[in-house]
């Protein structure tokens, strides 16, 4: 008989990614309690981990994206009050969610990833333009630690990068410019230290942004889009060595760019990918054989696996 257990789906929290972390969250706790686990939907609020105080349960399934909860700050709560928690651990997830420490990890990994400089909040139009011309146009301007491509611009000219940079630093005081890359838009899913199939991601935007994510009913993903096969491995092992670089484990999402000179360069980790029913990495899954029901349950058991083998003291109590 398969072992079953009682699990707190953390959702919602206090980032601009709530909404979809809700969403995420129920379509996980549905799923786990199809599987026959005793399931509690935690509905976070803030970031002082009030809601985690006498929380019982035997494993807590982190859904919460974006800030607090992809930032490693939930997972040391968690470690803190000794819960077992499925994802990355507080180091990998902080350095995932962190664009400029991500950037420097696959640089010293050997991978490559979009030229970049570091902005202020505080710079001005002349700075600004400087550091888009040794990039040379287009450029993009990102937070440097935001989700679901939240505040993300894109800038062909001068014209509104003072813009870019205030939408840029609403959460923060530093932000990254990186040099636009032209080319095809991929995203890997990694489970269990293994590439599912590759995703192309096509729109009718600049980028995959919130709103191409979540909003724009045109946006298509394609599961094994035609690629010479050299390509698709390739786009499979540099994911893989991304989740890697950063210390990921369970589950993951890479982003990534495919170039028409067949160059690859790396986006960015999600240590917590979306989990709703337009999501990648389910979708990803299921073109791997896995059902929704299936792959929530792998993660689940993956976080109980990871623990027994490092010997801690929840493996030894629950399993």
């Amino acid at each position: 008989m398969v072992k079953t257990y009682s699990v707190a789906v953390l959702l919602g929290g206090p980032s601009s990614e709530r909404e979809i972390s809700l969403r995420s969250g129920r379509a996980i706790a549905g799923a786990l309690a199809g599987a026959g686990h005793r399931v509690t939907e935690v509905d976070v609020r803030g970031e002082d981990g009030a809601e985690l105080e006498g929380l019982e349960a035997e494993i807590v399934f982190v859904a919460l994206h974006g800030r607090f909860g992809e930032d490693g700050q939930v997972q040391r709560l968690l470690e803190k009050r000794r819960l077992l928690y499925t994802g990355s651990s507080p180091v990998a997830s902080r350095l995932a969610m962190d664009k400029l420490e991500s950037k420097r990890q696959f640089l010293r990994s050997g991978l490559d990833t979009p030229a970049y400089q570091v902005l202020s909040r505080t710079d001005g139009p002349v700075d600004l333009d400087r550091c888009a011309r040794s990039l040379g146009f287009p450029v993009v301007i990102k937070p440097r630690a935001e989700g679901s491509s939240v505040g993300v611009t894109v800038h062909r000219d001068r014209a509104r990068l003072s813009e870019g940079l205030e939408l840029a630093t609403r959460n923060g005081r530093t932000a990254l410019m990186e040099k636009f890359i032209e080319g095809r838009e991929m995203t890997v899913g990694i489970l269990d230290d293994r590439p599912l199939p590759v995703i192309e991601l096509r729109n009718g935007r600049e980028l995959f942004d919130y709103d191409a994510k979540y909003v724009d009913g045109a946006t298509e993903s394609i599961v094994d889009p035609a690629l010479p096969k050299r390509d698709r491995v390739a786009l499979q092992m540099t994911a893989l060595r991304a989740h890697r670089a950063l210390g990921c484990e369970g589950a993951s999402r890479v982003d990534l760019f495919l170039t028409p000179l067949h160059e690859i360069q790396v986006l960015e980790v999600n240590t917590i990918p979306g989990m709703t029913e337009r999501s990648l990495l389910p979708k990803a899954a299921r073109a791997a054989g896995l059902a929704y029901t299936d792959l929530c349950d792998r993660m689940l058991r993956l976080a109980f696996r990871r623990e027994r083998e490092t010997g801690s003291w929840v493996a030894a109590a629950l399993l």
